[in-house]
């Protein structure tokens, strides 16, 4: 439960920052909205997965998973580029998201 939680919270973080750049300085009504929507259901998702669970550790996978949201999303929906430096960055923070959730500390 805790994965999809602190997924969900991410990728709804990541829809927000893509409903940003749509709203052109939160001149455009609509996806401004939206955006502020995004993050409040982030945040509310976020705390369910805190429930529990240490805070340090969940904040972090939270924003690692937003950052691999945000790449993905970027590449697909706003065709930005990608490289093998960026898709080597998002196998750091997927080790690092492995490593906060299953290593013995």
């Amino acid at each position: 439960m805790f994965v999809a939680l602190t997924g969900l919270a991410a990728l709804s973080f990541s829809i927000g920052g893509y409903f940003i750049k749509l709203s052109a300085g939160l001149t455009q009504f609509r996806p401004s909205a939206l955006m502020f929507g995004c993050f409040v259901l982030g945040a509310i998702l976020q705390t369910f997965a805190m429930r529990g669970k240490q805070m340090s550790i969940t904040y972090v996978v939270v924003l690692g998973f937003e950052a691999i949201s945000a790449l993905l999303l970027s590449t697909f929906l706003l065709e930005e580029s990608t490289s093998a430096t960026k898709l080597a960055g998002v196998g750091l923070v997927l080790a690092g998201i492995v490593l906060l959730k299953f290593g013995k500390f």
